[in-house]
């Protein structure tokens, strides 16, 4: 058990992956805070528990990652990646604490927050891509799987945290107090940023500057048969299943009838299970394709459960096999990606994957939540289910008929399933 944990948690060791990774936690927590309220508020105050508006929020959010694609890649892999986060980190917390005080005035309509939602998706567009790219320069490509996982491990450490957190603030002070709280907690990964010892960061190659970088980075994935079947798993499982905001909101208002208290205690339920697969990936010494797959299949069987539980503490068991389920398919599609890539590629394969993952949601989620608010938030989570089912059989069929192996970098191995699926 000793060396399991000194293994899980080996990134630790190196100073900068422990600063950035505590400025992350504190930050992610606000994020979570925030992502709740966000939720609530449209669910409760600026509407009669319409599901379809948190679907176009979430859409508004998300889009970004689609539209601002053929620039977010080629800016992770040819800028400084601490500058630019350093930049995005300051219009993320300036965004929220905007929108906070509009709430705390009394002043905020639906149509502010889908503005903000737009903005604040543009920025993490940015962000995104060199903040995964980066924990590479962090701790080197060793530890880079490890560091991945630990990351991972850290969000939804804050996922399970964070929504609780929401539920007391937004019962006791309201919901404009929780932007706040989310404004000022960005100041610690600047923190954590503008602290970082840079002779110890790993300087990973840079690309050249090109007008053809973006479909440099699309012509480098579609020649890559491992990539392709992950980036349509990605799709499906983030159109289509990774509607978390919707499946929870609405079963715990319409179903389960509660309020903002039981709404974080679902929420962080599936933390649980979040944290848990976050650890089970942290003591992998790689991730291989069929863990992929076991997240997929685990999944829709979750989704399956919860669309027929009949209690609330039933379904927040559900919730937390889900998250275990989604933090190994997630996890496990990023190590793999980024482990894969050329060095000189990553900021575009991970937009990509960003894109392809949430780029989705506009489509997904208004969908989602229209079958939720006509047919039920039951027949929504069913939705999930499908959506689970389907990529693992995507999945399947690239293990099945793999001809081609993936073709490393020069410096990690290859992409591919591993034997006991051969």
């Amino acid at each position: 058990m000793r060396l399991w944990l000194t293994s899980a948690f080996r990134s630790l060791r190196i100073y900068n992956y422990r600063l950035w990774a505590a400025g992350a936690l504190v930050s992610n927590v606000g994020t979570w805070i925030q992502t709740i309220a966000q939720d609530w508020l449209i669910l409760t105050e600026l509407t009669d528990n319409k599901a379809s508006a948190v679907g176009i929020a979430m859409g508004l959010q998300f889009a970004p990652q689609l539209l601002l694609l053929p620039w977010t890649g080629s800016a992770a892999d040819r800028f400084d990646q601490r500058k630019l986060m350093i930049m995005t980190q300051l219009v993320m917390g300036t965004l929220a604490i905007s929108l906070g005080l509009l709430t705390v005035t009394g002043l905020v309509k639906l149509w502010h927050v889908y503005v903000f939602a737009f903005l604040f998706g543009s920025a993490a567009a940015f962000d995104a891509p060199s903040r995964q790219t980066f924990v590479a320069d962090l701790v080197g490509e060793k530890d880079l799987a490890n560091a991945v996982a630990l990351n991972s491990l850290t969000f939804n450490s804050a996922r399970m945290i964070g929504p609780a957190i929401a539920g007391l603030v937004i019962a006791s002070v309201g919901t404009g107090w929780a932007f706040l709280m989310n404004g000022a907690s960005f100041g610690a990964v600047l923190i954590s940023l503008l602290f970082l010892r840079r002779h110890e960061l790993t300087s990973s190659p840079r690309a050249q500057r090109s007008k053809n970088g973006f479909r440099e980075g699309l012509a480098y994935v579609w020649a890559r048969p491992d990539l392709r079947a992950l980036m349509i798993m990605l799709f499906v499982m983030g159109t289509f299943g990774m509607n978390f905001a919707i499946f929870i909101s609405t079963m715990a208002v319409r179903v389960f009838q509660t309020g903002a208290h039981g709404f974080g205690i679902l929420s962080s339920m599936m933390a649980i299970g979040t944290i848990t697969g976050g650890l089970l990936a942290a003591g992998r010494d790689r991730p291989y394709f069929s863990h992929l797959l076991m997240g997929t299949a685990i999944f829709g069987l979750g989704c399956t459960l919860a669309a027929f539980a009949p209690t609330f503490w039933l379904f927040g068991a559900a919730l937390a096999l889900i998250g275990v389920a989604s933090l190994t398919f997630l996890q496990g599609s990023s190590a793999l990606m980024q482990l894969s890539s050329d060095p000189v590629m990553r900021g575009r394969v991970m937009a990509l994957r960003m894109a392809i993952a949430m780029g989705g949601t506009p489509i997904g989620a208004p969908i989602v939540g229209w079958i939720a608010d006509h047919f039920g938030p039951r027949w929504a989570v069913g939705v999930g289910a499908a959506a689970g089912v389907t990529a693992t059989l995507i999945g399947l069929r690239y293990v099945l008929r793999r001809g081609e192996p993936a073709k490393p970098s020069s410096a990690v191995p290859a992409l591919e399933a591993d034997e006991e699926l051969t």
